[in-house]
């Protein structure tokens, strides 16, 4: 049953103005801009920068920011509409997307104080910068606790020594936000975050990832060799950093999840469209109740996911508990955007195996969201430790 964590307020299914202005604009771009580079940009593992420039210019990457910081303003909604319509086009976009607005720039946005978001904050909404998150490292992907990345600090300056991994923009970014343990190994409020900025000495990228999907969003190492930081870059109390990165995975959840469905939308419409003209024994193929069967079935899982995201997304915009819900939603949609992208290459048959058509990529996209900002499995955790409680 959708409902919200108050009883008494439902979430509103309508589509406001905005979202519907939201929506076209979004549409519009991603057909003009990014849908005619999409397999060149794959085949190359080429990053488009110029794009999200444009995107910034169209507020597209301070979405949540408020207005007097430099971004639009908006809500969680409007957020899930620009990741899903980007989605639809280009995963890799998608994802860049929603990993520069909810990782770098939320994290920022939620923990900074006022002088750190009048510093970071208009660069990011615009994407004059391009931001970064570092939480994972290679050897301590869910278990961040354990994480060996150290800042100590040193008169007015942190020095930090250790490297990040898997990280969206690590070469690319112009600022990232780094979890870093100031504290006891294991212990939770022995990591802190802090703000590096590009240029700063000892901060440097390491490897870049030679990807099955999500090819034209870069991830690469983030490296720090005595990198000394001011000690104001820090967000928030020293010892905060790992409760704050929970609260920022949170909504990255929903990101994610939104990202899947994106995704599976994608692939299912041109599933659809293709049921319709290709033809077999003198009818299209989507007369056959084997595809047809299909077609329901990713309909209705497409279906289901977007109400797990909107009551998630509803949640967070009125400031509620959402671990469960975001969790949820995240770990739904991924699966059902595999589930989609794979009956979509199937439906395509030997056509959806090649890179002639969309599917493909697709398919390769979408099992990346069953693994980012936590895996299944890890969702799985989450969500019954919360519904296991007293």
């Amino acid at each position: 049953m959708l409902e919200t964590m108050d009883d008494s307020v439902g979430y509103n299914f309508s589509i406001s103005e905005n979202q519907e202005l939201i929506r076209k604009m979004v549409k519009d771009f991603a057909e003009k801009n990014i849908r005619p580079n999409v397999m060149e940009w794959d085949e190359a593992q080429h990053f488009p920068v110029a794009v999200f420039k444009k995107l910034g210019e169209l507020g597209l990457m301070g979405v949540l920011v408020p207005e007097n910081y430099g971004g639009s303003g908006f809500g969680y909604q409007e957020y899930v509409d620009v990741i899903v319509e980007v989605a639809k086009v280009c995963g890799s976009i998608g994802l860049s997307v929603a990993a520069h607005n909810s990782l770098c720039t939320g994290h920022i946005l939620a923990f900074a104080n006022e002088e750190q978001k009048q510093k970071w904050l208009p660069k990011l909404a615009t994407a004059e910068w391009i931001g970064a998150w570092g939480l994972t490292e290679a050897n301590t992907g869910s278990d961040a606790l354990r994480m060996m990345t150290t800042a100590v600090l040193d008169g007015d300056e942190y020095v930090i020594n250790g490297a990040k991994n898997w990280i969206t923009h690590g070469k690319t970014g112009d600022v990232a936000v780094v979890m870093v343990r100031t504290g006891e190994k294991g212990d939770s409020k022995g990591i802190s975050a802090i703000v590096v900025e590009r240029g700063t000495p000892g901060f440097s990228a390491g490897k870049k990832e030679n990807k099955l999907g999500m090819r034209a969003s870069e991830t690469t190492e983030m490296i720090f060799d005595n990198c000394r930081v001011p000690k104001e870059n820090l967000l928030g109390n020293e010892g905060d950093g790992f409760k704050q990165a929970m609260k920022v995975l949170d909504g990255g959840r929903i990101s994610i999840a939104a990202l899947s469905l994106g995704i599976a939308k994608g692939a299912y419409e041109a599933a659809v469209a293709y049921a319709k003209e290709r033809h077999q024994f003198g009818q299209p193929i989507a007369s056959f109740q084997g595809i047809s069967f299909k077609l329901a079935d990713m309909a209705t899982e497409i279906e289901a996911s977007e109400l797990l995201i909107r009551q998630a997304a509803d949640l967070k915009n009125r400031g509620k508990a959402m671990t469960k819900e975001s969790a949820m939603a995240k770990y739904f949609a991924s699966e059902v955007a595999v589930r989609v992208s794979t009956d979509a290459v199937q439906i395509f048959g030997g056509y959806g195996y090649t890179k002639d058509f969309p599917v493909e990529k697709f398919y390769r996209d979408s099992k990346l969201c069953t693994i980012g900002e936590g895996t299944s499995e890890i969702q799985k955790i989450v969500i019954a430790r919360e519904v296991l409680k007293d």
